[in-house]
């Protein structure tokens, strides 16, 4: 698998005029370190980084999900229960 910051070097030198193609491996050189550290300041994350985050948040999602669920069938409860109550003091 090809790395894509050298398959945009080649692209990019591909565009070059004859005369700046000979200087290609010293442009290549400066462009890629210009490029890394551009790359480096935009503060990116690797895909497998960016996977186990995506996978940590769908789990506290589930569980969200699942804590809902029991605050609802818990509130229900309490409100039937507090129906019977008001009912059952009526009488």
């Amino acid at each position: 698998m090809s790395n894509p910051l050298d398959d945009m070097m080649k692209k990019f030198s591909e565009l070059l005029p004859e005369p700046v193609r000979n200087l290609q491996e010293d442009l290549e050189k400066n462009m890629r370190s210009v490029m890394e550290t551009g790359l480096q300041k935009m503060n990116l994350v690797t895909r497998e980084e960016f996977d186990i985050q995506t996978a940590v948040l769908q789990r506290t999602r589930e569980k969200l999900e699942a804590l809902e669920a029991r605050l609802n069938e818990w509130e229900n409860k309490q409100a039937s229960a507090t129906n019977q109550n008001e009912q059952g003091g009526a009488n």
